[in-house]
């Protein structure tokens, strides 16, 4: 009978809980390594329980093979082979015959087509047969064992064939950035155990021995910046300085490594005691990887996730100058000319290349939203989501899902919003802006406050569905926004506020791009933050009555509402033609997202109406709005309006809302004149 030796397990149970207790405080600033050690803990826990009881002689509920199998809807010989290849905790041998665990938590691979991996337990899925979804899941080893995962594993097999000595990625926000990164540790890394089962069912083990012969060879540095957001420059070098002091501790066997010298020693000490100023600091990657190198006998693997988070925050809370200038430092030993270095790894969302971060930094590939490398592996293509819904039996929700989510586009891939997407279809296929709670949208208010009248109109025109040229430069950096009208463009680009439909390359680096919204997602985001920055909150209570006299079907309040909103707003603009207007008719709209579809521009019947609001549920009413505008003091503004229904008639706009199952539609044509307005229902 196979038991696991009990004090070797107990060694290192107790090597464990000792350094929990001794680094907790800086182990709950990152979720990343308290969720490795939690992990780890649980399972010597788990292992730890089952010895004693065997030892002890308490009996244990078993299942044989075939009652395993028949409890997870498997075949016999997969649960056999489960238990040959050590997937199942807890199972023990007797002859030729496995008694597994009857509460064993079971990793099952390749069952369910290509789901990926499945960790079945009692009560794990409210769906038997279906993968939860991996909402706000950044760990690899536990995406692939418990969630429905897209494999991206090419991602190692493209970096392999070229193996740049530092690699950075740029990618907006919740593109699955952290997630990847942790698959490079997962594979890269040393490790006591075997790591490759988390790669044998997925794409790179297929390709051949040369590739998986990096798996599991290098010691690994990982780092994640992600959550560094402080107002003072003070706390935030702190908590950068607890993240690296974290990293040396889940490396404790460089403590007492006879291969490290004792300045090293020293050195290791000082940085989990928080003793080192900040000079030292900016060398503790190097001493690391130098201390690895010695002990393991090869080049460590350096990642860092979001590196520019703690830049944007120092941009915005004025700690922008020391931010820079002490990851320039860092960065300089951990990656320049640093022979301790097997490969490095860093991601963000912007390059900041003009701050001099990576200055002399000659072995530096960069690989932006611009470049067709990599492009498909950050985010979902068409052809991924199409087989989620298909999993998830509704493949009839393509088209809503690529209206909400669709439109990046990474160098030759059309990629979706992977966050959304998931969100999507956990929320039971119900679409809303999810995107906009993960992160900060203040760029956008910074940029509607600085804005010129040309960068004004151009947003106006984006908020439309037009499409503008502007040249874009990928290397743009914070303070740019507001010193560049120019670098807008760039920024909202790289950032995920925007779309290239084509693109220009130029001889100095940069590119020539048409650019949209992407999506009627970021649609909702640019409306919602351009009326919240407009005024104060009276603008956004007005809003408010505007969307209750619509649903109320009550014309004169309608009237007297917009012409107070355009008492508070108009003054904002240069402009105040039929366009303007229909800008803020679609800004008022799109906060209704929730219950409507917003559309503009579109062919219905025999014309292209001005707005459509369609109905999430068929019960409510649709509404077709069609504007016009006169600066002709002598114009009636009630026969502009009432013409303006008359064309919703004539042109039969209401065709599309009809042929959809919306029985009950309200037409309402406005007329405009400066702050002025005139309202016409039916």
């Amino acid at each position: 009978m196979h038991i696991v030796n009990l004090t070797t397990l107990k060694i290192y149970f107790a090597k464990l809980l000792f350094y929990f207790a001794k680094y907790g405080k800086m182990i709950s600033r990152n979720g990343n390594v308290l969720t490795i050690i939690q992990e780890t803990l649980i399972k010597y826990v788990s292992l730890y329980y089952h010895c004693e009881l065997l030892l002890w002689g308490i009996h244990m509920a078993y299942l044989t093979i075939n009652e395993t199998a028949e409890k997870y809807n498997v075949t016999p010989r997969r649960i056999q082979q489960l238990c040959k290849n050590g997937e199942i905790e807890g199972v023990v041998k007797e002859g030729h015959s496995w008694k597994i665990p009857a509460d064993a938590a079971v990793s099952l691979k390749r069952i369910h087509g290509t789901r990926g991996n499945t960790l079945f337990s009692p009560g794990n899925s409210a769906k038997p047969g279906r993968l939860p979804l991996p909402v706000g899941i950044s760990s690899y080893t536990e995406a692939v064992a418990r969630y429905y995962y897209i494999d991206k594993t090419l991602l190692i097999r493209d970096f392999i064939d070229t193996l740049p000595k530092v690699s950075l990625f740029t990618r907006p926000r919740r593109f699955g950035k952290t997630l990847n990164m942790d698959m490079l540790r997962v594979f890269f890394e040393k490790n006591a155990s075997d790591t490759s089962v988390y790669f044998k069912d997925k794409a790179i083990w297929s390709c051949g021995e040369y590739y998986r012969s990096f798996q599991g060879r290098y010691p690994v540095i990982y780092l994640s910046f992600k959550d560094v957001k402080y107002n003072s420059w003070q706390n935030a070098r702190k908590d950068i300085a607890d993240n690296i002091a974290l990293e040396f501790a889940r490396h404790a066997e460089l403590a007492d490594s006879e291969k490290c010298n004792a300045i090293e020693k020293n050195y290791y000490q000082k940085m989990l005691a928080g003793t080192l100023d900040e000079v030292e600091l900016t060398r503790s990657l190097f001493v690391l990887s130098s201390m690895l190198r010695k002990h393991y006998g090869t080049e460590a693997v350096i990642i860092i996730d979001e590196y520019d988070t703690p830049i944007q925050q120092g941009y915005a809370s004025g700690y922008y100058e020391e931010v820079i200038a002490f990851i320039r430092n860092l960065f300089s030993g951990a990656f320049k000319d640093n022979q301790n270095l097997a490969y490095g790894f860093m991601t963000g969302i912007l390059r900041v290349a003009k701050e001099s971060i990576f200055s002399g930094l000659n072995n530096l590939k960069v690989n932006t939203i611009m470049d067709d490398r990599f492009s498909q592996y950050f985010g979902f293509t068409k052809q991924e989501v199409a087989r989620m819904l298909s999993y998830y039996k509704h493949e009839e929700k393509m088209d809503e899902v690529c209206e909400w989510y669709d439109g990046y586009r990474f160098g030759n891939s059309e990629i979706l919003n992977p966050w959304s997407v998931i969100n999507y279809i956990d929320e039971n296929f119900y679409p809303k802006a999810f995107w906009q709670s993960t992160g900060s949208n203040e760029i956008i208010g910074e940029i509607i406050a600085n804005a010129t009248p040309e960068v004004t109109e151009n947003l106006r025109k984006l908020l439309q569905g037009e499409t503008i040229s502007t040249f874009v430069d990928t290397s743009v950096i914070y303070p740019e926004v507001k010193k560049n009208p120019s670098s807008i463009y760039s920024f909202l680009l790289v950032a995920g506020y925007l779309k290239n439909s084509e693109i220009v390359p130029q001889n100095d680096g940069n590119f020539l791009c048409r650019v949209s919204i992407p999506n009627k997602e970021i649609s909702f985001v640019y409306a919602k933050e351009i009326i919240s920055r407009m005024n104060p909150a009276e603008t956004e209570s007005t809003a408010s009555s505007i969307q209750q006299a619509i649903f109320e079907k009550d014309t004169e309040k309608l009237k007297d509402c917009i012409e107070k909103y355009l008492l508070q707003t108009i003054s904002v603009y240069d402009s105040s033609g039929e366009a303007f207007y229909q800008g803020l008719m679609l800004g008022l709209c799109a906060i209704l997202n929730n219950r409507y579809r917003v559309r503009s521009n579109r062919e219905s019947g025999f014309g292209r109406f001005d707005i459509q609001l369609s109905p999430v549920s068929k019960n409510l009413p649709g509404f077709l709005f069609e504007l016009k505008s006169s600066k002709n003091n002598a114009d009636d503004l009630q026969k502009i309006s009432a013409e303006a229904l008359k064309q919703i008639k004539e042109k039969r706009y209401e065709e599309e809302m009809k042929n959809s199952g919306v029985s009950e539609i309200i037409n309402i044509g406005i007329g405009f004149r400066g702050k002025e307005v005139s309202v016409t229902s039916e």
